[in-house]
């Protein structure tokens, strides 16, 4: 996905790069001290232009949740995890944080599309709508048709959104 990964863990180096060659994870911090994980992201924060998301699970991720661009606690963690994150991952697998970043972008790229058609559709029927057509063609708007074009352009961008409902993300798309 282009997502640089970085594991912080507590667990002894050897554990960490297993279990970070296992998942695909690029760079790893063992043996990190449950206060230094904050200063870790604020340290990433304040270097880097790309947003942090934290991943999560337990009191001593608490204050690194709450501090990340984006936190994720994890739904088999602990209570004070899942309350500082800004979004829980019900079950405790990595793979539905991936999922989440999928579907999170599928919604952003959804809203602009709703976006783009709202304005061209408008853009298109407010000057009709006002009679820009009526010197040159004679053709006017009735208010009750506008009313039903105005309604079809809703119709549209509910429709639109509606369909991210059936919307599965590329990761589990393949394990299925």
């Amino acid at each position: 996905m282009g997502v640089e990964t970085y594991m912080l863990t507590g667990d002894n180096e050897a554990t960490a790069l297993n279990v970070a060659r296992e998942v695909g994870i690029d760079n790893v911090e063992a043996g990190v001290l449950p206060e230094n994980k904050l200063d870790i992201v604020k340290s990433t924060q304040a270097n880097n232009t790309k947003k942090v998301l934290f991943v999560g699970d337990g009191i001593n991720d608490a204050p690194a949740l709450t501090q990340a661009d984006i936190g994720v606690a994890m739904g088999n963690g602990t209570d004070i995890a899942m309350e500082s994150g800004d979004i829980v991952v019900m079950e405790g697998d990595l793979e539905n944080v991936v999922a989440a970043v999928q579907f999170s972008k599928k919604v952003m790229r959804r809203i602009k599309e709703n976006i783009f058609w709202a304005f061209a559709y408008n853009s298109i029927l407010i000057p009709i709508a006002a009679g820009v057509l009526y010197p040159t063609f004679g053709i006017t708007f009735e208010p009750a048709l506008a009313g039903l074009a105005m309604a079809m352009s809703s119709v549209t961008v509910i429709t639109l959104s509606l369909m991210l409902k059936r919307y599965v993300p590329e990761i589990k798309r393949v394990k299925n």
